[in-house]
């Protein structure tokens, strides 16, 4: 193989060189290692030995080297894209799906698994072991190795296709959402709007041709990015330019040369083909099968229980939101003065205005106190009381891909170094797709000494100025969210590598540590331990805390609901009825918003087409994980509240207990026996419940 001088992405198992890398070196890197590895399969079939050292072993090193190298070509993708990378992630991405589907559904080693699983050796592995081996067998057969060779053949060009069509949608969200611009300049359509989001998009409007643009005076450049759209629409006092924005946003990349539609389509049609021929009746059973839920009825149930909880106080909301608006009499739209008119546009902007009213605060009130570095002193804080781990910035240690980005490195108790991690905080328009994520770029490898290293990417507002970056509480809740999820691939102790941090684990499992870091910040210790007025120094004031937790389930019903229409609509695409009757699409968006809002969608309103998480992600038939896992992370938070938040040394036990659980025993274990393993019981959903708001009189 080329050594990391010739190509910097063979450079396995050292930090990526980002000053190095190129898209020149994709398809010549990817092209080299499936060589390679295609040699190593062979030699791999003709000599199999069905032990653990002798076929797991050597499965872990292929599948290490070719994630680390695609992994780096994927994490560009979703933060410096470009149309140089696409080309040469395009131009590789059907060999790579040929050569997955090629190990994957390799008979002598599928053979050499069952005949592993079978043999004597089996019983005297390890549990991660053992579990280990059950998913490949699994994830075997869900690839195919079953299949006779014209299904296989069908099978084979299913998976090329869809690989392709969910790198098309993302590309052409990403498109959709940087064509779209605003130039405003009237002040009058900046009305309302904070100081900082003026500065903000004054700032963008200068980098985009417009030298002369001031906060005060604009011009002001508008776009669909969150740090801009969001504010906007919450307090913008011009509804005509609402709207505006607001119909771009939930219309995106559904027309022209970025419609998302016939990928949809076709999206569906091939996941229901694929499997059926498997063997199964829908796409969503396919999902269900690899999951924690035990059957597909059981999340059906859950998700029913939850929507049942919530239905009634979310007309509740609607109704207070309503009533607070028709008694407003600043509205600047076109003279319409009834709360019986509230449209979509509005419930942003209202629901805000209702908050400060009702809570004495507004969210851009608590971003001066919420600077990012104190944030992330805050959090590492945090870290280190709950987990016994210590976090220090290492920022020029090794080459980022974007000034902005930062590098940590993780030390244990006695400081023994235990993991690293990237950290992509703000918004770049153009380059970077939207929302947050984790992912890992190393894993961890007890045999060669490895240890894990994150990305954490996130899309909040950068500084603007001589300013940091002032974090909305939204934004605060999202970076602790992702940091969960880099703590459980971090502090993993499983010692094989298919099984060690987020590797293996159920996904609708996956999402417990990060929904669980959430609850931190209504907690009025860490809260005020990571505030710090950026120009004051002062600290977040009690009685502000006090509002904010109190606010805590303000419109939560309407949350709930909106999660549950985008879980339920997911499986009702992905169902056998849906598949059988054609329906179109946009039929099933309006049918299942009937029993899961309380504002119907516009007519025009595609929010499919920018539903990344399922048609260009791995939420397919599984975006419900949000909500089961909601309920493990809720109850899980709950131990802590029945410990004593007060009582620093429960508190420390109690993190010691969850990271020697949820933390350490990652995919090794299963999630259920994880969690047991923790809570000491089943899981309940009556915290998830109370920590909303709602009540409800089932209990599972």
């Amino acid at each position: 193989m080329p050594s990391a001088e010739t190509n910097p992405l063979h450079s396995f198992g050292t930090l990526p060189r980002f000053d190095l890398i190129r898209p020149s070196h994709v398809e010549p890197a990817i092209r080299d290692l499936i060589e390679t590895l295609s040699v190593e399969l062979e030699q791999l079939e003709k000599n199999l030995e069905p032990t653990w050292s002798g076929l797991i072993e050597k499965l872990e090193s292929m599948s290490e080297q070719l994630g680390y190298a695609w992994g780096l070509v994927g994490h560009l993708m979703g933060v410096q894209n470009s149309d140089a990378l696409r080309d040469a992630h395009s131009a590789v991405q059907g060999e790579l799906v040929v050569f997955g589907l090629r190990q994957a559904q390799s008979r002598p080693i599928f053979e050499g698994l069952e005949a592993l699983r079978s043999g004597p050796s089996f019983r005297s592995l390890e549990g991660p072991q053992k579990r280990i081996i059950e998913n490949l067998l699994r994830e075997a057969q869900h690839s195919g190795v079953g299949l006779a060779d014209a299904e296989r053949e069908r099978f084979n060009e299913i998976a090329a296709e869809l690989a392709e069509l969910g790198t098309k949608f993302s590309n052409h969200l990403l498109d959709a959402t940087n064509d779209f611009e605003l130039t405003i300049m009237d002040p009058s359509d900046m009305a309302g709007i904070p100081d900082s989001l003026k500065a903000l998009t004054a700032q963008d409007a200068r980098s985009h041709g417009a030298p002369e643009a001031t906060p005060e005076d604009g011009p002001w450049r508008l776009t669909l990015d969150a740090p801009i759209l969001i504010p906007f629409l919450e307090h913008g006092q011009q509804r005509s330019r609402r709207e505006e924005l607001y119909r771009a946003y939930v219309t995106r990349a559904s027309s022209g040369e970025f419609d998302n539609t016939p990928i949809i389509e076709q999206i569906l049609s091939r996941r229901h083909e694929m499997a059926e021929l498997l063997g199964f009746s829908s796409y969503a059973d396919l999902s269900i099968d690899s999951k924690m839920a035990p059957e597909l009825s059981a999340v059906e149930d859950l998700l029913e229980e939850l929507r049942s909880a919530s239905m009634d106080s979310a007309r509740g909301e609607l109704d207070a939101l309503r009533e607070f608006a028709a008694q407003d009499k600043t509205r600047n739209d076109e003279g319409s003065e009834s709360g019986e008119s509230l449209e979509l546009w509005d419930v942003a902007f209202y629901a805000e205005r209702l908050r400060e009213a009702r809570f004495d605060y507004s969210e851009e009130a608590l971003r001066p106190y919420f600077p990012l570095p104190y944030v992330l002193d805050g959090l590492f804080a945090l870290a280190n009381r709950l987990f016994g781990v210590s976090i220090v910035a290492a920022d020029g240690d090794t080459p980022v891909w974007h000034p902005d980005v930062r590098f940590f490195r993780v030390t244990d108790a006695g400081s023994e170094p235990i993991a690293s991690f990237f950290l992509d905080p703000y918004s770049r328009s153009g380059e970077k797709r939207g929302g947050a994520w984790m992912d890992e770029c190393l894993g961890r490898n007890a045999r060669t000494g490895g240890l894990p290293v994150a990305y954490l990417v996130c899309n909040q507002t950068p500084p603007v100025g001589d300013s940091p970056s002032l974090m909305s509480f939204g934004e605060v809740l999202t970076l602790f969210h992702e940091f969960g999820h880099g703590l459980q691939h971090m502090l993993t102790r499983v010692e094989h590598t298919l099984a060690a941090g987020i590797r293996n684990i159920e996904w609708d499992a996956v999402e417990l540590p990060s929904q669980f870091m959430e609850n931190w910040c209504y907690h009025k210790e860490t809260l005020l331990g990571l505030s710090k007025h950026f120009e004051t120094g002062e600290r977040l004031p009690d009685e502000l805390y006090e509002k904010i937790k109190a606010a805590r389930t303000y419109r939560a019903a309407s949350q709930m609901l909106r999660q549950l229409y985008f879980s339920s609509m997911d499986l009702a695409l992905h169902s056998k009825v849906r598949a059988e009757s054609g329906e179109d699409i946009l039929l099933v968006q309006r049918r299942i918003a009937e029993t899961t809002t309380v504002m119907a969608p516009l007519p025009e309103d595609r929010f499919l087409c920018s539903f990344g998480h399922i048609f260009a992600g791995g939420y397919a038939a599984g975006y419900y994980s949000y909500k089961w896992a909601e309920v493990l992370s809720a109850d899980a938070f709950s131990a802590f509240e029945e410990a004593g938040l007060g009582e620093p040394a429960a508190v420390a036990e109690t993190g010691r207990r969850f990271r020697e659980t949820v933390l350490s025993l990652g995919g090794g274990t299963a999630p259920m026996e994880v969690f047991e393993a923790f809570r000491g019981r089943a899981p309940s959903p009556d915290a998830l419940l109370r920590h909303s708001g709602l009540t409800s009189e089932a209990s599972t």
